[in-house]
């Protein structure tokens, strides 16, 4: 078992390197493709096998850790290159692996013909290996290499097409937006190294069994626990994109699609629900994080809501979408519902990344086209794509029975639970946004009149390797829910969560923490809550339908009229992005520019060093004038000379 479990993350290391070191030679993409994307199915077919061993196991003893050689040990601090696997890692390696198999499958008909095919596949690769040592590290050092190295592959791959311009704040072509997504995740990455620090002095390790372990004898609320909790948190709003480090996270869709499903669905973004799932009981011990978490989480959920409401980038829907439902996963974090925010992580995989894919679709049948308002009609030439992007749609609004609508409501649940109606009531407001923004798109992609060109596009289905993805992650979107049916559907099965009931041994210590260990309950309130919510989501994606399902454009520009000002203020993001534009990067610039490069660089050190180097040349030519090559003036200086120090020793 030791074995398999190490090779889960080599095995796409060892695709990355034959990718990256031989892949150029190989002119077949059929191969290319094949290796990129088998290493991947590899590690899924035995992640797939750990969990069928784990589930054979006691519940107690379902933790294994496979030390592979000992990293750094100074005194009695040491960290080892490890992996551990436990209900959280597993579940999240099945779905990096197996979201992230059917992204590689996708990519073989979407990068058809790119002059960077074998170097795409040696990106994701490596994008998928350092995903897998960032959940299955048995420690927070080794889980930090993985999380570098998700932002270093997420800078690669958003800036892939290195030659396109992208329309941004600031930015102007795709490597501009990739740098901005590595510096905003290096400003939260700070966080997490500072916090470290101070768990390495507080605990004297850095292994997450140790941490949570001795979590529990410490004193709920100290200043030093708080102060770790809300560093890492920062960590995780830089790497979730949450509110005030989510900017960077629309422009990523400046990278060819699979890469916008391979970061917003499977890997990079879920990052910091991971790491705040699994220090579960550290931040239980800090109250006060938690409620930042929450509201943070809630805040970021209905304002990346509302801005998706206007966005005509059919990418930047699903992006804003994507922050949105980060911000319900956070929250559910924060109200110490870790199993929701697990759930909705899963599901969450499933329908967005079917999302992004048929949106990749729509723009590889338009040549490139991103703009929704010249889309239209769609569904009559690519109706297996219209369906299933109809699917997704479904699954995201929470609509029954499909899985969104399972893992929206057990967050919703929750939250009502620990924060009352008001934090219930913000969720519900972007729940509702999430349904009107979704199937405006829908109405707008595939509904209504042709707004392409005839003549020169004609929109057709996907081939099959991209198809048989969609189909796929179509099936999950509607059975994927049934992992985590919640008590109140199925009152008389004694765990019909089959989900929370795998994770609740590592999770208990934290609700104990929390004072949240009791056996689920009826109560009236969560069935119209249920209620409640499914009916303002289909409220808003009915609201959506009527308006734009048949003259889209037109509903679009009376809307425009009547919203004025506040249209402009979704329209401008809220204006953050030129906050932080005017605030912080041009004064940085200016200062860069004015201060080191002007006076520091070029005045100060570059007058210093060529100061001297004149005054050595000047030096230089004086003396060299000495230099005649006339043997009568050698002479004559030599007698100046002898007469000098004859006059010398005469006179002293």
């Amino acid at each position: 078992m030791d074995f398999l479990i190490a090779a889960i993350p080599l095995i796409p290391l060892a695709g990355f390197l034959t990718l990256g070191l031989f892949g150029w030679r190989w002119r077949s993409e059929t191969v290319l493709g094949a290796l990129g994307s088998g290493t991947v199915g590899l590690s899924f077919l035995l992640s797939t096998i750990v969990l069928g061993w784990l589930l054979q196991l006691p519940e107690p003893q379902r933790s294994y850790t496979v030390v592979l050689y000992r990293w750094i040990e100074a005194g009695t601090f040491r960290v080892e290159l490890a992996f551990t696997v436990d209900p959280l890692s597993i579940v999240f390696a099945l779905v990096v692996t197996g979201v992230g198999f059917l992204i590689h499958v996708y990519s073989i008909g979407y990068m058809q013909g790119d002059a960077g095919f074998w170097r795409f596949f040696a990106y994701l690769n490596l994008f998928i290996f350092m995903m897998l040592v960032l959940v299955l590290s048995n420690n927070l050092l080794l889980t930090f290499l993985g999380w570098e190295g998700v932002g270093l592959c997420s800078y690669l791959l958003i800036g892939f097409w290195y030659n396109r311009r992208f329309e941004g704040v600031g930015i102007l072509w795709t490597t501009d937006a990739g740098r901005k997504a590595f510096i905003m995740n290096r400003i939260g990455d700070a966080g997490m190294l500072l916090a470290m620090f101070l768990l390495v002095q507080q605990f004297g390790s850095l292994e997450y069994s140790t941490i949570n372990a001795q979590a529990a004898s410490l004193a709920m609320g100290s200043g030093t626990i708080v102060a770790i909790t809300l560093l890492l948190f920062l960590a995780c709003t830089g790497k979730s994109a949450q509110i005030p480090l989510a900017v960077w996270l629309p422009d990523a869709m400046a990278g060819p699609t699979p890469v916008s499903a391979l970061i917003h669905a499977a890997t990079m973004v879920t990052a910091g629900v991971f790491l705040v799932s699994r220090l579960a009981p550290l931040f239980a011990l800090a109250p006060a994080t938690l409620n930042i978490i929450a509201a943070v989480g809630a805040l970021t959920a209905l304002t990346a809501a509302t801005i998706g409401l206007v966005q005509t980038d059919i990418k930047k829907v699903l992006a804003y979408s994507t922050i949105s439902q980060l911000g319900f996963m956070f929250t559910a974090a924060g109200v110490g519902a870790f199993s929701a925010a697990v759930f909705h992580v899963v599901t969450h995989a499933f329908f967005k990344a079917l999302l992004f894919l048929g949106a990749g679709a729509v723009i590889h049948a338009l040549h490139e086209q991103q703009d929704i308002r010249a889309m239209g009609g769609l569904r009559r030439s690519m109706p297996t794509t219209y369906r299933l992007f109809l699917v997704a749609g479904l699954a995201i609004a929470g609509i029954p029975p499909l899985s969104g609508f399972f893992s929206k409501d057990a967050i919703l649940w929750h939250v009502f639970e620990e924060a009352g109606i008001l934090g219930w009531l913000v969720l519900v407001a972007a729940a509702f946004c999430t349904a009107f923004y979704t199937f405006r798109l829908i109405a707008l992609v595939f509904h209504g009149e042709e707004r392409f060109d005839r003549r020169h596009l004609h929109p057709h289905e996907a081939p099959a390797v991209m198809r048989v993805p969609l189909l796929i992650l179509g099936f999950l979107s509607v059975v994927g829910g049934f992992l985590g049916i919640p008590h109140a559907l199925l009152p008389f099965v004694d765990s019909p969560n089959l989900l929370e009931h795998f994770l609740e041994p590592l999770f208990t210590p934290a609700a104990a923490l929390l004072g949240k260990i009791s056996a689920p309950a009826l109560h009236w309130e969560e069935y119209v809550l249920m209620l409640l919510a499914t009916a303002v989501s289909g409220a808003g994606a009915l609201s959506a339908w009527r308006l734009f399902s048949a003259d889209g454009l037109a509903a679009e520009q009376k809307i425009q009229q009547r919203l004025g000002r506040l249209y402009q203020l979704l329209w401008r993001k809220y204006y953050v992005d030129e906050f932080y534009q005017k605030l912080i990067v041009e004064p940085v610039q200016q200062v860069s520019e004015r201060f080191f490069w002007r006076f520091l660089d070029a005045a100060l050190i570059d007058g210093v060093v060529n100061g001297v180097a004149r005054l050595v040349g000047q030096l230089g030519s004086i003396v060299r004038r000495l230099q005649t090559g006339v043997a009568q003036s050698y002479a004559m200086v030599m007698l100046v000379g002898i007469l000098a120090l004859l006059s010398w020793l005469v006179l002293f």
